[in-house]
């Protein structure tokens, strides 16, 4: 049976990985350490992931392991910091060797291809519980801060919507017109596997030409809103304009709506920036391959209003994702 040492030695400590700038100490004492790159501030944030809460039990532990960095990623990518490092703590009903070698690869395949280093953290006996904590760096003054955006400010979405909400409806046969096979592995992909659109925040950032900035986790309305109130703005949304998912494109117009606006899970970023900035957006997602879509405006009224193609209000009852509620 495995100790809590031989688990950590056997599959979270990377000997022959050689820890990249500017951590100091990783693995292996009480404490990492850290030697902030001078001038630049140190951007943090944790996420936890419940076994029947976030994901399902039984979930295969190579994509749990990619998807628990990978929400975690996704919110340096809203501040447009830089990833330096993870720490981990996971509590385990046991330490099964088969499932710790699906997670760990799962896990580093995706701290790989941002070169970043596992750094610390903890591991113990109980119902299954992942907390990751990343750490990232940016330039004083850089960072896409929530209350940071302007009346006149476009409304951005990165990539696609809803395919992830789409997935998860499929699993719970909540659709009256169920997906068939293909279908509902492709939308899964989104739910399973989320791509932390950390290239395209940094180039936000570093270029200057966004104001604010959040991932979608819980839904658009939701999270959109959370800017709005930090702001003190509010905003006209073209529900129709929202780009969604593959799978969710060929769904009746009600779905498509529900699920993009309000659908939860897609870890894209939504990004308000000036109307000067247009091109250089355009500019900047082109040159890391990922799509970009304006979705509405920010306005000085307050209050969340959505549209149509047209323009024309639509009543549209949509709550996002809430961790006590929902």
């Amino acid at each position: 049976m495995l100790s809590e040492f031989d688990l950590i030695q056997e599959y979270f400590q990377r000997l022959h990985h050689a820890a990249p700038p500017p951590v100091a100490l990783g693995i292996g004492d009480d404490c990492a350490l850290i030697a902030p790159t001078p001038g630049l501030q140190t951007a943090i944030s944790s996420d936890m992931l419940v076994e029947g809460r976030h994901f399902f039990a039984g979930e295969d532990p190579q994509r749990l392991g990619h998807k628990a960095l990978a929400v975690n990623l996704s919110d340096l990518a809203a501040m447009g910091a830089r990833p330096v490092g993870f720490t981990l703590a996971l509590a385990l009903p046991s330490a099964d060797r088969a499932w710790l070698h699906g997670f760990s690869s799962g896990l580093f395949a995706l701290a790989d291809a941002f070169n970043i280093a596992l750094i610390g953290g903890d591991t113990t006996k109980g119902p299954l519980n992942i907390c990751i904590t990343v750490f990232g760096e940016l330039r004083p003054g850089q960072a896409l801060r929530r209350n940071a955006a302007r009346a006149g400010d476009d409304i951005w979405i990165s990539g696609t919507l809803g395919d992830a909400r789409l997935a998860l409806a499929g699993y719970r046969l909540e659709l009256k017109e169920p997906l068939d096979a293909a279908s509902q592995r492709a939308a899964a992909v989104r739910m399973h596997t989320p791509v932390p659109r950390v290239e395209l925040g940094v180039l936000l950032a570093e270029q200057g030409i966004a104001h604010a900035a959040i991932d979608i986790s819980d839904g658009l309305i939701g999270d959109l809103g959370h800017i709005l109130k930090r702001s003190q703005v509010g905003a006209t949304l073209d529900v129709d304009a929202l780009p969604a998912g593959a799978i969710l494109a060929t769904q009746d117009t009600a779905l498509r709506r529900a699920y993009t606006a309000a659908g939860g899970d897609d870890y894209e970023l939504c990004f308000t920036a000036p109307v000067a900035s247009r091109a250089a957006i355009l500019a900047a997602a082109a040159s890391v391959a990922t799509p970009v879509t304006r979705v509405g405006r920010i306005e000085a009224q307050a209050g969340l209003r959505l549209v149509d193609a047209d323009g024309a209000p639509l009543d549209l009852q949509l709550s996002s994702f809430d961790h006590f509620t929902s």
